[in-house]
């Protein structure tokens, strides 16, 4: 897939957004179902790409779009010294009280990526696990991750990519919910050339590689997927609740289809083949 930049600031520039209200909407999206439930079945996956990138012990390290803690925390007992972000105030609350019953120290802040509430050079590491790409104003969240990261610092992230499974999701749901104007597709944060065009001013050594996401399995079929994507995770409940009965059975098709054609298992449960792009990149001196 080739996006060049005039193409990427033509969608973006095409209407001015109320960004007060788009946040304002994106906040109770990801507050809406339940994420902390939803994200069970990831945390494996989510350990397993936190553990790849080798954060360095007593790194002090900034995770933005933490969730529910599933990279903060296990990075924290791996001894960095974590500070995480989310917009979403419900998840941080439950990422403190994970944080408790794991006896583990880690900072927990709402907020927003775009607009981050730390010092200039605070960060050894940042680290971002399908998080920052949902926030909109992409070009100002690539320049709050300069910002605070230090000279030579490290930028991780973990980006879902246009032609993935969470791709194909994202043009599903889009069809049924359109986005608001002059929003583009998070998944523009999964192509090479996009990462390049908004971190190359102030990263370097850049290192993408196209992955699928480990250990993404579920316990029952497709059809039961697609439900617990409609009671669990905010964006697609939300897509569900603003449409009609007959749009809601069409959606629910797509979404089985879709679940269907990026399952490897055999056996009647779900393993999602999904495929995200790693990206490791280190702040210029």
């Amino acid at each position: 897939m080739s996006v060049t930049a005039q193409t990427i600031q033509t969608a973006s520039d095409e209407n001015t957004p109320n960004l007060t209200a788009i946040k304002s909407r994106m906040k109770a999206t990801w507050e809406d179902g339940d994420y902390a439930r939803f994200a069970t079945y990831m945390q494996p996956g989510a350990i397993k790409i936190l553990e790849d990138w080798k954060i360095p012990a007593s790194s002090q390290l900034l995770d933005i779009g933490c969730g529910t803690g599933q990279t903060a925390i296990p990075a924290a007992l791996s001894g960095a010294h974590v500070t995480g972000i989310d917009i979403a105030a419900n998840l941080i609350d439950h990422a403190r009280e994970r944080a408790l019953f794991d006896d583990v120290d880690v900072r927990f802040d709402v907020g927003d990526a775009a607009d981050l509430p730390y010092d200039d050079a605070q960060f050894d590491a940042i680290i971002s696990l399908i998080g920052a790409i949902f926030a909109p104003q992409y070009q100002h969240v690539a320049d709050e991750l300069a910002r605070v990261c230090k000279p030579g610092g490290r930028l991780h992230m973990a980006n879902w990519t246009p032609e993935g499974f969470a791709g194909c999701m994202f043009r599903c749901v889009a069809r049924y919910t359109s986005p608001p104007a002059g929003i583009v597709s998070p998944a523009l944060w999964g192509v090479e050339e996009v990462i390049h065009e908004r971190l190359g001013n102030n990263f370097t050594d850049f290192e993408l590689e196209r992955k699928f996401y480990p250990l993404w399995a579920y316990p029952f079929d497709t059809s039961e997927l697609v439900e617990y994507f409609r009671q669990h995770f905010g964006p697609v409940k939300r897509a569900f609740d603003s449409i009609n009965v007959t749009q809601q059975r069409s959606l629910r098709a797509e979404m089985k289809d879709i679940c269907t054609a990026h399952n490897i298992a055999t056996d009647g449960s779900t393993e999602i083949r999904s495929e995200y792009l790693n990206v490791s990149v280190r702040r210029k001196k």
